[in-house]
């Protein structure tokens, strides 16, 4: 059995998969907050875990947590100039974050030679770009949804604090719908934009806030459960 743990900003991710398992396809996955990080492990208690492969931006202090939690031998992930025939054309390879790095070798999969932008919309927005020979040409970041509206609340005098939800038709008639009906507009339109720019074929939309994003895109898209633990699923192949 195959464990793959992905640590993000808000919660850890993780996936058991066969070891022959397609790319994507899981015996079992969950999610769990920092908060609740020491339950982790009884989601595989007495499975037979013969790898484990995890990625982690949540920090050093994250990584030792897991790693007291992780069966031994843990392999943890890190971006290279070079992995799996992907060209990480990032100036600096190894300043690109693993989790972009990790969803761009899923992409590079699932996009079967055409090019590709992939878009997790986590707590902030990632949307990288794919080259038709599968390399990572680079990206744009810009902040989640929810860190837009905690912004505009935080820093203006009058304007309310909005969860994320459906984006409202038209123009907005009132101000709770004007922010998210913005906040959504901004998020699709880089996604958009990014589509345009690298002439893509494919667009994968993946990461807690993809399902409020989605219906605000004009473009076609294939909505993906887990970007960096399919590309993490890639990296272990």
């Amino acid at each position: 059995m195959l464990l793959l743990i992905d640590a993000g900003n808000s919660r850890v991710k993780w996936a058991l998969a066969n070891d022959a398992a397609p790319l994507g396809q899981w015996s079992a996955s969950g999610a769990v907050t920092h908060a609740e990080l020491e339950s982790l492990p009884t989601h595989w208690l007495g499975l037979e875990i013969k790898r484990t492969l995890a990625c982690n931006v949540a920090g050093p202090q994250m990584r030792a947590r897991l790693d007291a939690l992780l069966p031994s031998g843990a392999a943890w992930l890190e971006s290279k100039p070079e992995l799996k025939g992907m060209r990480n054309l990032y100036r600096n390879p190894a300043q690109l974050g693993v989790d972009r790095f990790a969803a761009a070798l899923a992409a590079r999969t699932l996009a079967s030679g055409k090019p590709a932008i992939v878009a997790m919309c986590g707590t902030a927005t990632t949307v990288d770009a794919i080259t038709s020979q599968g390399d990572f040409a680079g990206g744009m970041i810009l902040p989640g949804l929810a860190l837009m509206a905690n912004a505009l609340a935080r820093n203006t005098a009058q304007l309310p604090q909005v969860e994320p939800r459906e984006l409202p038709g038209g123009f907005a008639d009132n101000t709770d719908d004007a922010i998210v009906s913005g906040i959504l507009s901004a998020q699709a339109g880089a996604i958009e934009r990014a589509v345009a720019l690298h002439k893509a074929e494919v667009l994968f939309l993946s990461g807690g806030a993809a399902p409020w994003v989605a219906p605000a895109l004009r473009v076609p898209f294939q909505l993906v459960d887990n970007m960096v633990l399919a590309g993490l699923h890639a990296a272990a192949l």
